[in-house]
């Protein structure tokens, strides 16, 4: 490289260019695994197509923040003021993910630090837990009553409340409207509900009864959030 190249880069860090490389390669690799813990302990829940590629790409930058840094105080204060102007206006859904994103930073900066066993350990035991309350978490929601997706077929100018608010009382306890929409060339009325059964509820004997219904031409009843194996 020419020297006028060098001169300006002469007081950096003397970091070789391989060090960089496998540091960030590493800090990859631990992203990968973040964003692949995240996935399988929230698959029963709505997830942006976006966030686990931001958990890798966020490990990543983070090592790279780190070792920018270095031990220079007066350049980790320069970099959070120039950092500073970034505005995040993404509302993150749950407290978990914000969890996640701070595991991500975690492992970056261990990497970036040249702390490997940090990050090892970390990702190991924050795993662990993560998989752990998932299956702790679904022990507990299959003990209470679960949530369905109620999808009835209905002909134009029933009134839905009449239909369900009778034979539907001594098993749903709770409703909540989806979607609606016609079907049949217009003839008919596709309506699709949230419901929560009461505890002595039976789904084979809502469906019976919404099946003997007048009005009802079709009834599905699926259990919300489950997945087959």
């Amino acid at each position: 490289m020419p020297d006028f190249l060098k001169s300006p880069f002469t007081k950096g860090p003397d970091v070789l260019p391989l060090d960089v490389l496998v540091r960030l390669a590493l800090a990859l690799a631990f992203g990968g695994a973040v964003a692949w813990i995240y996935c399988r302990t929230r698959k029963n829940e709505p997830i942006a197509a976006s966030f686990p590629t931001t958990l890798v790409l966020l490990s990543v930058l983070i090592a790279m923040v780190t070792q920018v840094i270095g031990d220079n105080v007066a350049r980790a204060f320069s970099l959070v003021g120039a950092l500073s102007i970034v505005r995040f206006r993404t509302v993150v859904r749950d407290t978990q993910d914000t969890a996640y994103v701070i595991f991500a930073v975690v492992v970056g900066m261990a990497i970036g630090a040249q702390n490997p066993w940090v990050a090892t350990i970390g990702l190991a035991i924050v795993g662990l837990a993560a998989f752990v309350m998932m299956y702790l978490r679904a022990g507990a929601a299959a003990e209470e009553n679960p949530d369905y997706v109620l999808t009835l077929r209905v002909g134009l100018g029933q009134d839905l409340n009449k239909l369900l608010d009778g034979p539907c009382d001594p098993h749903i306890t709770e409703r909540k409207l989806l979607s609606m929409g016609t079907g049949k060339q217009g003839i008919a009325l596709t309506v699709i509900y949230q419901v929560q059964l009461r505890s002595g509820g039976s789904p084979d004997e809502l469906v019976r009864i919404l099946n003997r219904t007048e009005g009802v031409q079709g009834v599905q009843l699926e259990r919300r959030g489950w997945e087959e194996n």
